[in-house]
């Protein structure tokens, strides 16, 4: 049996579709549905009441709790977890459990998004140049619970989602850098696609990068090696971060000896970005021209993002 569990705060608006859309599966076995309302002001409650889902209510916790909470009172031996947000396709639930149901312990599913503004795009774009890292290999340890699957067994042996993640921060990673270093065999399958809203401006895309970074500080504190390397991130967003820390200090040796290293710095920054912008012209030419200044200033937000959350950890004695 399958247990399909959806977090949900303050989900009213979107729960619907998301909940019509896994009740819409070709899926031939059994499955339930768990929504575990995180203690929401709205009627998100209502929504999930219309449908044949098993209600969980608890006081707002956090989505990496009611996660958890989910995966404790789900009846079946497979979890798959999405959000309120997003849109599954048909056969979402068959490419899920397939991968599970050949032997592995975890599986990431893939998203996509049908919003036409400039940035939803880039950010698809983006997100599509990390599927095609993960692609690669043959095993992966790195799963975002927007769409993903484990076996309840290993997934509860192993703690589950770290909850002192307040918000969908760090948790999902988190707990797919532990697996994979105890052994356990994660893939990618891009044909489990889910739909999603991606940040319709660029303020809303920026300040999401802020504090997917501010997180990473605490995440790669308790996995480090997985600063080095992971199958998702890319290692020219290391380079191009390393460039960004290096520019005041070019900045400051230009004014005092010469402008050479600093532009050495800003044609290596650049360069490092060509790559990149070219993939994307390639697949949408509005979002390849675009590319260079929205990269620099996605790059800026995070790398600003990382310096927040060291100097909170040093602040608070460890805790970010």
């Amino acid at each position: 049996m399958i247990s399909v569990v959806i977090p949900a705060y303050d989900e009213a608006a979107v729960l619907e579709d998301a909940l019509r859309a896994v009740f819409s599966q070709r899926y031939q076995g059994e499955y339930e549905v768990l929504v575990v309302d995180d203690g929401s002001d709205d009627s998100t409650r209502e929504v999930a009441g219309r449908h044949p889902v098993r209600l969980i209510a608890q006081d707002h916790r956090g989505p990496a709790a009611a996660r958890n909470r989910g995966a404790r009172e789900a009846r079946g031996d497979i979890l798959l977890f999405t959000d309120a947000d997003c849109v599954p396709e048909p056969d979402w639930m068959e490419e899920m459990v397939r991968p599970i149901q050949e032997g592995v312990v975890g599986v990431q599913g893939r998203y996509r998004t049908r919003q036409k503004g400039l940035v939803p795009r880039f950010v698809q774009l983006e997100i599509e140049g990390r599927y095609e890292l993960m692609a690669m290999s043959p095993s992966i340890d790195f799963i975002g619970s927007y769409s993903a699957a484990y076996l309840k067994e290993i997934f509860l042996k192993e703690g589950g989602f770290d909850e002192t993640y307040p918000t969908a921060s760090g948790e999902d990673p988190d707990l797919s850098y532990r697996l994979a270093t105890k052994g356990y065999r994660m893939v990618f399958n891009p044909r489990a696609v889910v739909y999603h809203r991606h940040p319709e401006s660029l303020s809303q895309y920026l300040r999401q990068k802020f504090y997917r970074a501010y997180w990473r500080v605490p995440l790669y504190r308790k996995n480090r090696p997985k600063v080095l390397k992971d199958s998702y991130t890319p290692q020219t967003l290391k380079l191009q971060l390393l460039l960004l820390y290096l520019l005041p200090i070019a900045l400051g040796y230009a004014l005092l000896r010469g402008p050479l290293p600093l532009v050495a710095l800003i044609t290596s920054l650049f360069l490092t970005l060509l790559p990149t912008a070219w993939w994307n012209f390639c697949r949408d030419r509005a979002v390849g021209i675009a590319s260079v200044p929205l990269l620099l200033l996605r790059d800026m937000a995070f790398a600003l993002g990382l310096l927040w959350g060291a100097w909170r950890l040093l602040v608070a004695g460890g805790r970010a």
